[in-house]
């Protein structure tokens, strides 16, 4: 292995992530960032509206995890438990692969979706816009077998079903329209199929118990770490052996980097020199499979070796409570590509905010890590005050810096 791989791998997991969002705010906090100035001392007032929404929706602060679970929750209508009564899977380990296959789905169809797409929920024949319309549109089609090679097996997603995955099939499934536009819809069709084909190619990681279907990971999971694991060697192995289906960007010495940018103040001694990883949708997906591997039986530790999403709602939180302000106020009216050092800078410091807002949310509600981790306080949560906040600036609630994405980042 060259030592350019070498460098590449170490990008590859929760704690690269972290420990670079934390280098870049000590820079901002030290006014020697290019794009954004950081003033924690507003923190005590985001800590204020997270406690707050918390408490609202978990009086008892008894708060789940921040997953693509509860986006399948709508108006406390459960539809994934409503498919799980009436599935005959032979054993939790079926059961767990067929959730996974969602999970994985789900979560990779789950990029911003723009403000002008909504899902008309068959059920209610109510509208459903952004992350929890996508995530009934991906229910609904994994439960109508839409991702199954198998009539008589419908809750599965078979890898050669996704690598004949067209965008007119998403399209119908997703309700898109002239007047209904899905943002990234090519891209998000395209991921799938390479998602397909990856899984097609690799039978000793996809296909152990099974036809080759996203799912097998679960198979794999448990041959590399048994009946335990910790949530960051989750994403280590996604981004291993997913990392081929991203849409071509940064690579190092072979290895494709996923969600890695470049920012100039980012300095090492080494191949690494510039990149900044962030992972957002595989750390979102991780979250996403601790609760089918619970359920399973595996013991989940670690939790809070995941970071924070670097994402919209997360990062605007920041934005639109002044914790993050722009040395140049009238970039704010600008498009941002998602490559940009501006939009790489903002992400990644939202990362290190998290970690630093999660110390004050904690002191302030007597709790620590263990019984209040990231997982829950993201879910309470700072994505739902990123909303909440977005909203009250502006009618549309759209993120306060708007980003040009291909609908596979966020």
């Amino acid at each position: 292995m060259t030592s350019e791989t070498n460098a590449a791998i170490s990008l590859l997991s929760a704690e690269a992530v972290r420990a670079r969002a934390h280098r870049l705010l000590a820079l901002g906090l030290d006014g020697r960032l290019p794009h954004f100035r950081v003033d924690l001392a507003r923190l005590d007032k985001v800590a204020d509206r997270v406690i707050t929404l918390t408490r609202a929706a978990y009086p008892s602060l008894d708060v789940p995890f921040h997953s693509r679970w509860r986006h399948f929750v709508y108006k406390g209508d459960d539809r994934f438990a409503t498919l799980v009564a009436k599935a005959s899977w032979k054993d939790a380990a079926a059961r767990a692969r067929a959730e996974f296959d969602l999970a994985i789905v789900s979560v990779f169809l789950d990029a911003g979706a723009g403000a002008q797409w909504h899902y008309t929920d068959p059920k209610t024949g109510e509208p459903v816009g952004r992350s929890e319309g996508l995530a009934l549109a991906s229910l609904d089609m994994f439960a109508a077998g839409a991702f199954s090679a198998n009539a008589k097996d419908p809750l599965r997603v078979d890898a050669g079903k996704l690598a004949a995955l067209t965008s007119d099939d998403l399209a119908r499934g997703f309700q898109v329209a002239p007047d209904n536009p899905l943002v990234g819809l090519d891209g998000r069709a395209a991921l799938l199929r390479r998602l397909g084909d990856l899984a097609l190619s690799k039978p000793d990681v996809f296909a152990r118990n099974d036809s080759a279907r996203p799912g097998g990971l679960f198979d794999h999971l448990l041959a590399d770490h048994g009946k335990a694991l910790a949530a960051p060697d989750i994403l280590v192995a996604l981004l291993r052996e997913l990392g081929p289906i991203w849409p071509s960007r940064l690579s190092l010495g072979d290895v494709p980097l996923g969600d890695c940018w470049r920012h100039r103040m980012l300095v090492t001694a080494d191949a690494t020199n510039g990149l900044v990883p962030l992972h957002k949708l595989s750390q979102w997906l991780s979250y996403s499979l601790i609760e089918p591997l619970q359920r399973a039986g595996v013991t989940v530790s670690n939790i809070d070796g995941l970071t924070g999403l670097a994402e919209y709602r997360n990062g605007g939180l920041f934005v639109d409570a002044a914790v993050l302000e722009l040395h140049e106020p009238l970039r704010i009216l600008e498009a941002h590509d998602v490559s940009s050092e501006l939009v790489v800078e903002w992400r990644s410091l939202t990362v290190a905010l998290l970690d630093k807002l999660a110390e004050v949310i904690r002191a302030r509600l007597g709790m620590d890590a263990e019984t209040l981790p990231l997982a829950k306080i993201l879910e309470g949560g700072t994505w739902a005050a990123g909303r909440a906040i977005a909203r009250e600036k502006r009618v549309d609630g759209a993120p306060p810096i708007t980003v040009i994405s291909d609908g596979t980042v966020f």
